[in-house]
Parts: structure tokens; C-alpha cells; sequence
């Protein structure tokens, strides 16, 4: 259990933040930015489970909000090569195959697409659309963080990438099974 006691350190009044190693990063640096849209992510999330409460995704989304602090503390430690094993918190193999499994049990139950969803129609849809666009930026930041020659693990990165692929199908979800999904239509007003 996290205990804090103070809400402000001072730390970031020049522009600096630890890391959950205690190394000192600017709040600039992209592993700052990548957790941080990873939080960004989890506070969507929140605002649509205001429309998804007692429905059947809700109990999926309050557990990824879970998931996504570990995914923050993740993100927030650096990998050592010397890492053993449980001595971080990580994010598993095993929370990515469950995204799988709910994202094909979510898909399943849905028409097949014939065109772009345009986020909308209800207003989970288009709460879990806006979570979903922010996790894709959150992948995008990982992407560079690695690029940089960052180490971000892998469970990791593919929890991300699955993350919004759940939060489209969740979305489709929400919109009366895909009925209610608003469509592309390409050309439609010029």
C-alpha cells in the first residue's frame, strides 16, 4: 500500500520529477510523457465508466484502471539488465492475454464493420473513443521512448497496443452492440 502524507514536494518547481528509481528526469523526458499519457488514459477511463456503471463493462474497465497504475509504475522504472523477476512491478504476459480474451469476447458479440466507427453515438461510446485515442498517443510516446533507446518491457508495450484496441471494441460495445455506431462516410459532404 502507497501511503502519502505530502501532496507537494517542490520537486517539479524547476521543471524536474523522480522516477520510481529516484532518478531525477525533466518532466519533459519521454518516459515521463509516456506514463503520464498512461494516466491521462486511466482519468478517461473514469469519466466513462460514469456512463458504463452497473453495465457489463464496467467491472472490466475499474480493473484495467488498476492495471494502468501498475503500467505506470511500469513505465515509471526503468529495466536494469540485472532485473530478477517480481522485483518490480511489471506488467504480465498474462494481463495482455486477458485483454485478448475480452477483446474477442467484445468482438464477438458485434456485426462485422463495413466502414470507419467515427467516435460517437452514445456517451460511454464516445468517452471509451476518447480513452482509446489517448492510449494510442500513449503507445506513440512508448514508440519514441524506445526509439530513444529506452528500455520499456514488452508485456508493456503490448499492453498498450491491445488497451486501445479493447477500448475500440468496447466503445462498439456500448453503442447498443454496434447498432448505434456512427459510420465514415467517405465523401459524403463535398
Amino acid at each position: 500500500m502507497v501511503t502519502l502524507n505530502r501532496i507537494y514536494t517542490r520537486t517539479g518547481d524547476k521543471g524536474a520529477t523522480r522516477l520510481a528509481t529516484g532518478a531525477t528526469v525533466s518532466k519533459a523526458s519521454l518516459r515521463v510523457e509516456t506514463y503520464g499519457a498512461v494516466d491521462e488514459t486511466n482519468a478517461c477511463i473514469g469519466l466513462a465508466r460514469l456512463h458504463t456503471a452497473g453495465g457489463p463493462l464496467d467491472d472490466i474497465l475499474a480493473r484495467i484502471q488498476n492495471e494502468l497504475f501498475d503500467l505506470g509504475a511500469d513505465l515509471a522504472t526503468p529495466a536494469k539488465p540485472d532485473e530478477i523477476e517480481g522485483e518490480v512491478l511489471r506488467i504480465l504476459d498474462s494481463q495482455v492475454a486477458r485483454l485478448e480474451q475480452e477483446i474477442d469476447h467484445l468482438n464477438g458479440a458485434l456485426p462485422a464493420l463495413a466502414s470507419f466507427v467515427l467516435p460517437g453515438g452514445s456517451p460511454a461510446a464516445a468517452a471509451l473513443h476518447l480513452a482509446r485515442t489517448v492510449a494510442r498517443r500513449a503507445e506513440r510516446v512508448a514508440v519514441a521512448l524506445m526509439d530513444s533507446g529506452e528500455a520499456v518491457s514488452g508485456p508493456a508495450f503490448r499492453y498498450l497496443n491491445r488497451l486501445s484496441d479493447l477500448l475500440f471494441v468496447a466503445a462498439r460495445a456500448a453503442n447498443d452492440q454496434g447498432r448505434a455506431d456512427v459510420f465514415w462516410r467517405s465523401g459524403a459532404t463535398r
